[in-house]
Order: C-alpha cells, then sequence, then structure tokens
C-alpha cells in the first residue's frame, strides 16, 4: 500500500480511460446520475430533523428518551457520543480482536511532548510498529483529527495540538486501500445477525497530465469541481504543483464523506460468505448489536469471500449505514434508511431494557456530548 497520501501509483491515460481512478482493490467507480447528489452536504440538522421527530415520537412510545443508549449495553450511551473508541476495542476478544488493525492509546500529560513522543516510540516497538501510523482523537467522530503520521518529528507536532488527558489512538496502517463500510445489526435473542448495508469507500484522486497545476486539476474534475471548498485549503501548500502525466493525486487520506470522500451503494456485493465471516468477527465483541464497521480489504472478490478483512474502527450509536451517501441514493430512499436505523434503536433499547439494563439519565447524555464538542476544538487538521 502506498503510504504517500498523495498517491505513488502511475498509470498511463490508456490504462485509466475515462474512468476515474480508483484504489487498488477496488471496482471501477461509475455514476449513473449526478456526481454530487442534492442532499450529500446538507447541514446535519437539517438531514437528521426528521429523525428527531422519529425519536420524540419514539421516546413517547416506549416511555423512554433515551432508550437507544443501551442498544449496545456493554459500552456507555452505546457509543452515541463522548465515548472513547479504545472502551469499545478493549472489549474484542478471539478473532475479533485479531482482525482489529493493532492499536494503543497515549493520554496527554504535562511532559514535554518529546518525551511523550519517545513513550509512544517504545510502545510502537513492542507492539511491532513502525512509521507511517495513523493517529486519531480516542473520543470523535466523522474523521476528526485523523493524520497519517510519517516520522517523530510529525508525531511530536501532531500531539501539540491536544489539551492535557486527552486521549490519542496510535494504529496500524492497514496493508490495502480498499475500503468499505460494513452496517451490522443483530438481535439479543438471536445468535447471528446481518448486514443491513454495505457501501464502498472511494479515495477521490485526481490524475496528473504534465502541463496543469493541482488547482487545475481539481477545477476540470467533474466531481471534485463540486467540492473545492474541502480540497482547495488541505492542499493549500500544492495548488500550483504541476502533477506529473498519468500520477495520481490523492485528495484524502481519511475516508470520511464529510471529508470528501466517496461513498457507493454495495449492498449487491453482499454474500453468505461476506455475512458469516462478519458473524463469525462480531460473535467475538460481547453485548454489541448495532455499528458500522469501517474495514479494508484486498479485492472486491476477497471481501465477498469474508477473506483478509482489517478492521479499522467499528463505529456504534451514532453511525450512518453509509449507501445513504451515493449520489446515485434518492433522497427518500436515503431518508428511509436513517429512518429504519433509528428505530431499530429503539427496539434493540426495549429488548435490552427487558433484560434488565438500566436506561441513562439526559444529563448524562449532555455531559458526554459537551466533552466530545469540546475537544473537537482542538484536534488538528484531517488528511
Amino acid at each position: 500500500m502506498s503510504t504517500d497520501t498523495s498517491g505513488s501509483n502511475p498509470i498511463s491515460a490508456a490504462d485509466q480511460g475515462n474512468q476515474p481512478f480508483v484504489s487498488p482493490g477496488m471496482p471501477p467507480l461509475t455514476f449513473s446520475k449526478n456526481k454530487v447528489s442534492f442532499f450529500e452536504f446538507w447541514p446535519t440538522w437539517l438531514m437528521y430533523l426528521p429523525v428527531v421527530c422519529q425519536w420524540l415520537l419514539l421516546s413517547i412510545r416506549h416511555r423512554s428518551l433515551t432508550l437507544p443508549l443501551v442498544a449496545n449495553p456493554n459500552l456507555k450511551l452505546s457509543g452515541m457520543v463522548g465515548v472513547p473508541k479504545s472502551e469499545l476495542l478493549a472489549q474484542a476478544t478471539g478473532q475479533c480482536a485479531q482482525s482489529i488493525l493493532t492499536w494503543f492509546v497515549h493520554k496527554i500529560d504535562t511532559r514535554p511532548l518529546s518525551e511523550q513522543a519517545e513513550d509512544i516510540l517504545k510502545e510502537m516497538s513492542q507492539l511491532g510498529l513502525d512509521f507511517p501510523v495513523v493517529c486519531k482523537p480516542d473520543i470523535g467522530c466523522r474523521g476528526s483529527g485523523v493524520k497519517l503520521v510519517k516520522s517523530p518529528e510529525q508525531l511530536i507536532n501532531y500531539l501539540s495540538a491536544y489539551p492535557k488527558d486527552a486521549g490519542v489512538m496510535v494504529q496500524k496502517l492497514a496493508s490495502h486501500e480498499a475500503e468499505a463500510g460494513v452496517f451490522f445489526v443483530r438481535e439479543p435473542k438471536d445468535q447471528h445477525g446481518k448486514i443491513v448495508s454495505l457501501a464502498l469507500k472511494y479515495m477521490p484522486y485526481v490524475v496528473g497530465n504534465g502541463k496543469d497545476s493541482l488547482a487545475t486539476l481539481i477545477a476540470q474534475d467533474e466531481r471534485a469541481n463540486q467540492l473545492q471548498h474541502l480540497y482547495l485549503e488541505r492542499h493549500k501548500d500544492r495548488l500550483n504543483d504541476i502533477i506529473p502525466n498519468g500520477e495520481p493525486y490523492r485528495l484524502v487520506f481519511s475516508a470520511s464523506h464529510c471529508r470528501g470522500a466517496v461513498f457507493k451503494d454495495a449492498n449487491k456485493y453482499v454474500t453468505p460468505e461476506l455475512n458469516a465471516r462478519i458473524n463469525e468477527i462480531m460473535s467475538d465483541l460481547p453485548e454489541f448489536y448495532y455499528g458500522r464497521l469501517d474495514i479494508k480489504f484486498p479485492s472486491l472478490e476477497e471481501l465477498q469471500a469474508g477473506k483478509g478483512i482489517e478492521i479499522v474502527e467499528i463505529n456504534t450509536a451514532s453511525s450512518e449505514s453509509l449507501h445513504i451517501w451515493d449520489s446515485d441514493t434518492s433522497f427518500s430512499y436515503a431518508l428511509k434508511s436513517l429512518l429504519y436505523q433509528y428505530k431499530t434503536l429503539f427496539t434493540l433499547g426495549s429488548q435490552n431494557r427487558k433484560r434488565g439494563y438500566r436506561t441513562p439519565g439526559v444529563g448524562e447524555f449532555y455531559k458526554h456530548w459537551l466533552k466530545e464538542r469540546r475537544l473537537k476544538e482542538f484536534y488538528p487538521e484531517t488528511d
């Protein structure tokens, strides 16, 4: 896998044709209609307004405003907000733990950053990790603060953004570039769950022609030119660079939609073998019933066979089925999917309440939301 966020695999125009460049292992990226759907980048509050209305109605029916917060009862607030990623990953055992890319968390203290970086380097050595590594906030969402760190100097610079007591997760870089979001649901009474959504996560690239600057290439790309507000500031130091002929330049490292990654509905690729493998993995994460696995894989064929899966992250109660952000997905279908998700959260919460789990108070939710919001103000810009 290339460790250069700008891409490093030269290709010829003949090889590429009119198709957008895609990461190794990914199927061709195609758009049947618009390159960007009209609602893809709406403000979160607007997209989720129908969900809020449904939440209130379901709260009245179930007599609890916070019932979804026990959907994953082993995890505080079901991981909805303000809960460390490490709290869930530490619960993984067996094949689930083995499938998660090696990670550890460093808590920022008052010592000089050079000393803290030394501690991290020692931990990396003990775990067999070397640069580059992926660093990200232990508490965070939507790809905030994710960086590819390539040296001790970059590590120190990354740590400098964080306040005291904040957790920084250091994780092995995946072996593969191909990435997908797998949304998994299982009811407590059932031994097996199912994949309810599969989406492929494409890193956006522009391909150099040896003549035009990066800024021009972005402006000429049919999708990227509609998202220049996401790309130009991130690559401001290279906008005047001439990208060599046939060289792909990667615009995003973190495969987050709000950062400009491209998501495509891949539900047609779900197979019994993939579903069985995900069930096998998730059976080793106790009391986990609802969430999305962000995974890397070698190729589409191996993904469908359930082979070579590397888990980057397991997102919980606030996660989304990523197929809704496919530019070919209709607004009505996307909304239907969102409402289904949150209805499912209430259903799971209701079942777990009957099993004896106590729902948290609104005050506890607000405390964790406020903590996450305050921390996000410190996080460095995402790659």
